[in-house]
């Protein structure tokens, strides 16, 4: 069993909004973090910006769509790390109306925010389970709960998640991995058009927020952990 120096966090959709903010946040308790998203370049202006707090992050490309590129950086970590926490946060969305999208759309959404959960979590799995345990944390939506226009395929493919891990984590019980589902409202973060958040963003939760949530799920102690927790805005839904 390797035996890491620093807990191993491995972060989907790290490039931006609450994944960025959870990179930050993990980095600055001394963790080890694996950050992974798309768009490398942004991955590395994160990692500059930590260097002034004398922190850093692994940057590792990964489109989690493609269960090869998933497999591959499981690969990486584990090589020389335990991965102690996953967060899948990687996600996007289309706002249209069912009969307005495209099956590329319908595609992609599936395959990143569904699809792509799934794969982390699969290729995780037998590195947790080999370890003794593990934390499992998930960025639903609030949307896989309460109806919303123009978010069909995203609500669908938030909700399926939410079904998955719930079965999931009757599973895994016996193991010592924990489940975690994080199902928040709307949120300031570059998954909404800038006119919106330039009209609506006060009334938004802070991606930053969210991090430091994240942090404190994680570092729950003890034989209790939080499986589901749903956040809103004060104002309520937009």
């Amino acid at each position: 069993m390797i035996e890491p120096t620093k807990q191993g966090i491995w972060i989907t959709g790290a490039s931006s909004g609450i994944g960025r903010a959870a990179v930050f946040e993990f980095a600055r308790t001394g963790a080890k973090v694996f950050a992974s998203a798309r768009r490398a370049d942004e991955l590395q202006k994160i990692n500059e910006s930590l260097k002034n707090e004398h922190a850093g992050i692994d940057v590792l490309p990964c489109n989690v769509a493609s269960y090869q590129e998933v497999e591959q950086t499981v690969k990486k970590i584990t090589s020389a790390h335990n991965i102690n926490c996953l967060i899948n946060n990687a996600g996007i969305t289309s706002f249209k109306r069912a009969e307005n999208n495209s099956i590329q759309e319908i595609n992609d959404v599936i395959n990143t925010n569904l699809l792509g959960a799934v794969y982390a979590i699969k290729s995780v799995l037998p590195y947790m389970k080999e370890q003794g345990g593990g934390t499992i944390i998930n960025t639903i939506s609030v949307a896989a709960k309460k109806i919303f226009l123009n978010s069909s395929i995203y609500a669908a493919s938030k909700a399926g998640l939410l079904a998955y891990t719930n079965s999931l984590r009757e599973e895994v019980r016996g193991y010592n991995i924990k489940i975690i589902n994080v199902v928040p409202g709307a949120t300031e973060t570059p998954i909404w058009r800038e006119e919106v958040r330039n009209e609506k963003g006060d009334k938004m939760m802070k991606a930053e927020d969210i991090g430091r949530l994240l942090v404190w799920l994680y570092n729950q102690d003890g034989s209790m952990v939080t499986e589901e927790i749903v956040l809103r805005p004060i104002t309520g839904d937009l």
